[in-house]
């Protein structure tokens, strides 16, 4: 199967438990339109920002939210949770499956330095495979600022990046820039779908492979239902974006070994120099 739709859900929410609220948003978009496949919600939709409203997984709301996806018969990622184990505080995603199934969970590998604190980072990528349709990888916000960690999902496999993000600050347009640039370099769909209300300013964004812009949304609520083609990523990676350059091939034919990967990021002087990664001072206090 070729053709297979994926919904963002970019929602008006505040801090606080919003569960049943996107339970009913699923509900209205799945009835409103039938032939979606995949739902994605925004970062931390669930309960917002705070890592105190952090729960073991499995907890009462991945189980909930396992049901919605059964009785809709959908792929489910509910944008993240904050996730307590082992001592610590991880941002995690939930992938389900339309049997109700958890196939994965992605944590944030970089968290949002140093104003996200007390939040640790994962270390694992996420990819899964829709059968008879492709694989799918999940990045969370900050992390399409890192671009290795969208490099190596494509490395893995992946044909469609699922992103939730949280972003409420003045940065955005960047982000945007960045999502374009992501979907480009690596040929293939980019689906970043942001909070708006009071958690994030909206703007959500989903690119093609030839890093066409498919629908940007504005900064209130919206229901964006895209039917992506895996032919369309294939045929873009076979022959070049636009006919043009084919980045993912003479990526895999190069022979360098990048410096900063053999030798380790902390290895560099130069990015030594930079100092703590810190909070910056009031610039009068200078």
């Amino acid at each position: 199967m070729s053709h297979f739709t994926i919904a963002g859900l970019q929602l008006e929410l505040n801090n606080q438990n919003n569960i049943y609220l996107i339970q009913k948003e699923l509900e209205l978009a799945k009835l409103r339109f039938p032939w979606v496949d995949m739902f994605l919600v925004g970062e931390l939709a669930t309960f917002g920002s705070s890592p105190a409203n952090a729960q073991q997984l499995p907890g009462e709301a991945e189980k909930i939210y396992c049901k919605i996806a059964k009785a809709l018969d959908v792929w489910l990622i509910p944008g993240s949770l904050f996730e307590q184990r082992d001592g610590k505080v991880f941002n995690t995603t939930p992938v389900i499956n339309p049997e109700g199934e958890v196939v994965s969970r992605y944590q944030k590998m970089f968290p949002f330095l140093p104003y996200e604190r007390g939040v640790d980072a994962g270390d694992q990528f996420c990819v899964f495979d829709v059968p008879d349709v492709g694989r799918f990888g999940v990045s969370i916000c900050y992390d399409m600022w890192f671009p290795e960690t969208t490099r190596t999902l494509a490395w893995m496999g992946a044909e469609v990046i699922l992103h939730p993000t949280m972003t409420g600050t003045i940065d955005r347009d960047l982000e945007l820039s960045i999502a374009r640039t992501n979907a480009a370099i690596n040929q293939c769909y980019l689906f970043d779908i942001n909070v708006a209300g009071r958690l994030g300013n909206g703007q959500s964004i989903v690119v093609g492979p030839a890093g066409e812009i498919i629908h940007q949304a504005g900064e209130r609520h919206e229901v964006i239902p895209v039917e992506i083609d895996m032919q369309h990523v294939r045929r873009t990676r076979e022959r070049g974006m636009m006919g043009l350059g084919q980045t993912l091939k003479s990526f895999r034919d190069s022979e360098v070994v990048f410096p900063p990967y053999l030798e380790g990021q902390s290895k560099s002087e130069a990015l030594r120099k930079l100092g703590p990664l810190e909070m910056p001072e009031c610039s009068r206090k200078k």
